[in-house]
């Protein structure tokens, strides 16, 4: 790590002004750790005199003007040690011209001296954690010159600048992440103008409303609803996964998928930062700008650690007499691994995270995932698809359901009612048959002339008050309606919301991960509800619950000493959402509410990535535990080999390169969560009620 990285302490006061508002507005709830978004860092947006900072911490990737910094520092180092080198050779070829080499020495030592003070000094005004290894190589360099030891005051920050490199470089590529989907939100878009021509144009520059055409091979250039047209799309960029979907018209699409077969035509319906994927981007940078809790902690005691320091190589130079060792002490004692172990397995963690689907709002509920205890959820549109879908076809005697299907879906089309527009998706428009004087009653269903006389769909109601004579009504939980033909009653066609066909494998693999308490917690009609969780295996059911019930239950949950992941849609699950330990939105294309209530959201909306979140959260947790310990560990046996005196005459230069590889193997072991990967196979188990 260098103590003269000025540029990167930019980029570390925005991300600690983002600590002032996370964004998301959790109160204080049993077992929440609650963001403490108060902490003072002063306004130093105006300083020019910026200290050293880690590429972790930030949310993007370096800007040109970082870039150039940095370039700059490695020059100036680079000179250094040009004139360092040039100084030991004029010292090994003219012994007797010992003042030519130590000015050499000292003219190297000078050039890297002016950043290290100046970030010394930075960092005294505005104390922070990685102001540490400032002040204390810039203490070692005071040191150096005050024992008249040139060699170690110019090679000291030299092995230092260089470390910092090639931990920037190791860090860099877990921001690539960020920098690759903004990739995604540019390309180029087939717009169809009104005369039907197309015209090619910049994505940024597309509106909602506008129709756009995207061939076999194209990028998907915004969200949007099909029109025309079926393709396969490639979704993995959004949603993490590796099954292509089938798309049809009527389909919502997300911006950056590739259309991998087929030609649609889609209307735009969101653009830029209010597409998925900007929404996406956004939110991974937020969490990318937070602080892993344990970060926070080592700062509220920085200020101890740097006198303990202080008073460890007071303690050795009084016992030992030995400047090297001071020097040594100084150095080795500097915390960069240890810094670093959080926020870069927190990256790795969010990385991986979104590979797979999943945006985590904060590195907190990454490491709070792990030691959830029961799980309350939603229904609709959460364990069910929030959609109506046709379950049965009951017929009198024995009529075809094909020409059942296709008459339904006919009248159907010819309303906006949700049941209508259920059975208006069972063929494609081009089977419906053609229909003459519509009429529809209201509140009862709808008529129209067909070639074989008058077709009606409807409510049992609506055949009673025409007389025709029906089947008996089945008994069922959801929307039943009826079809007759010329006065001859064909079937009762019933239709439910249904279950997602992962969902009971999910909740089993959460049960196995320890989540054994589950809730079902819906509005939904008690006999609806424990159909539902039957079907998927839960035991306890909680119905007809307003939005401010399900808010007294979470809360109960919490007060019973339960760590609850709360999963919904986060319409009107958004108090409930925001008062578990952890809460669970479906969808990054739903309402804004669901991302401003949720500390996770699940683009592709697939209930087995609530297992992945667990998993990950524990591995995350694991290798956390396991960077702590190394660099705790190896700053106390540096520091304590430096105090002894068993680093030898040249202390402080060799504390320098084990601290730095110290740093490195904490990185390289951070780095290894981004081999983390779970790809989801197709869903053989169906939902034995669903047709």
């Amino acid at each position: 790590m260098t103590p003269h990285s000025r540029e990167h302490h930019d980029v570390h006061d925005r991300n600690d002004a983002h600590e002032h508002d996370d964004g998301h507005g959790h109160h204080d709830s049993p077992g929440h750790e609650h963001h403490d978004g108060h902490e003072q860092h002063g306004n130093h947006a105006h300083h020019g005199h910026h200290g050293h900072h880690h590429a972790p911490i930030t949310g993007t990737m370096l800007t040109r003007d970082e870039q150039r910094a940095i370039a700059r520092q490695l020059t100036l180092a680079m000179i250094a040690f040009g004139l360092l080198a040039l100084g030991l050779i004029w010292r090994w070829l003219a012994p007797d011209q010992e003042g030519v080499g130590q000015l050499l020495l000292g003219v190297s030592s000078l050039l890297v001296a002016i950043p290290v003070f100046r970030s010394g000094w930075y960092s005294l005004l505005h104390p922070t954690l990685h102001g540490i290894t400032d002040q204390l190589i810039a203490l070692a360099m005071l040191g150096a010159w005050a024992t008249g030891d040139l060699l170690t005051a110019a090679l000291l920050p030299i092995i230092m600048i260089f470390g910092h490199v090639l931990e920037e470089r190791s860090v860099i590529g877990s921001q690539e992440a960020i920098d690759a989907l903004g990739r995604l939100t540019r390309s180029q878009a087939r717009k169809i103008a009104a005369d039907g021509s197309v015209l090619e144009i910049d994505n940024d520059r597309l509106r909602p409303g506008d129709r756009v055409e995207v061939r076999a091979g194209d990028r998907v250039p915004a969200d949007g609803r099909v029109l025309e047209g079926q393709a396969s799309l490639d979704t993995a960029p959004i949603t993490g996964e590796s099954v292509p979907l089938e798309v049809r018209p009527g389909m919502t699409v997300f911006g950056g998928s590739i259309n991998l077969d087929g030609l649609l035509r889609i209307e735009v319906t969101r653009i830029g930062e209010e597409s998925t994927l900007g929404k996406v981007i956004a939110l991974m940078q937020q969490a990318e700008g937070s602080k892993p809790p344990i970060t926070r902690l080592l700062e509220r005691h920085a200020g101890q650690y740097l006198l303990l320091v202080l008073l460890i190589a007071a303690s050795t130079w009084f016992v030992t007499n030995n400047a090297q060792a001071v020097l040594a002490v100084l150095v080795a004692a500097c915390p960069c691994a240890l810094v670093l172990s959080a926020p870069a397995t927190a990256i790795a963690g969010l990385a991986v995270a979104a590979r797979h689907g999943i945006l985590i709002r904060s590195s907190a509920f990454l490491e709070e995932l792990a030691d959830l205890t029961s799980l309350i959820i939603d229904k609709t549109g959460t364990l069910t698809h929030g959609a109506l879908r046709l379950q049965e076809i009951r017929t009198a005697s024995a009529e075809q359901t094909e020409p059942v299907r296709r008459l339904a879906a006919s009248l159907g089309a010819t309303s906006n009612h949700p049941v209508s527009r259920a059975l208006a998706a069972l063929v494609p428009q081009e089977n419906y048959y053609p229909l003459t004087d519509i009429a529809e009653r209201q509140g009862l269903g709808v008529g129209a002339i067909t070639a074989r006389g008058e077709a009606v769909l409807g409510r049992p109601e609506l055949f009673a008050q025409q007389g025709i004579v029906t089947l008996p009504v089945p008994e069922h939980d959801g929307p039943i309606v009826g079809l007759a033909l010329d006065g001859r009653f064909l079937a009762w066609l019933l239709l439910a919301d249904t279950v997602r066909r992962e969902a009971a494998e999910a909740l089993d693999e959460l049960r196995q991960l320890g989540l054994g308490r589950q809730m079902l917690l819906t509005g939904d009609r008690r006999s609806v509800a424990q159909s539902i969780a039957g079907a998927v295996g839960i035991g306890e059911v909680i119905s007809q619950a307003l939005p401010e019930d399900k808010l007294t239950r979470v809360t109960a949950e919490i007060r019973s000493g339960f760590r609850p992941m709360v999963v919904g849609d986060g319409i009107n699950d958004s108090l409930a959402l925001k008062a578990g330990v952890v809460g669970v939105a479906m969808g990054a294309g739903g309402a804004d509410i669901a991302l401003a209530s949720a500390d996770v959201v699940l683009i592709g909306s697939d209930l087995r990535r609530l297992g992945t979140c667990v998993r990950l959260s524990r591995r995350c947790r694991r290798t956390l535990h396991i960077n702590v310990l190394i660099g705790l560990g190896w700053t106390v046996l540096i520091v304590a080999a430096a105090a002894f005196g068993l680093l030898g005459a040249a202390g402080a230069m060799i504390a320098a390169v084990l601290h730095n590889l110290s740093t490195l193997v904490v990185l390289g072991n951070a780095g290894r969560l981004l081999r983390f990967d779970e790809p989801l196979g197709q869903i053989e188990r169906r939902d034995p009620r669903q047709k």
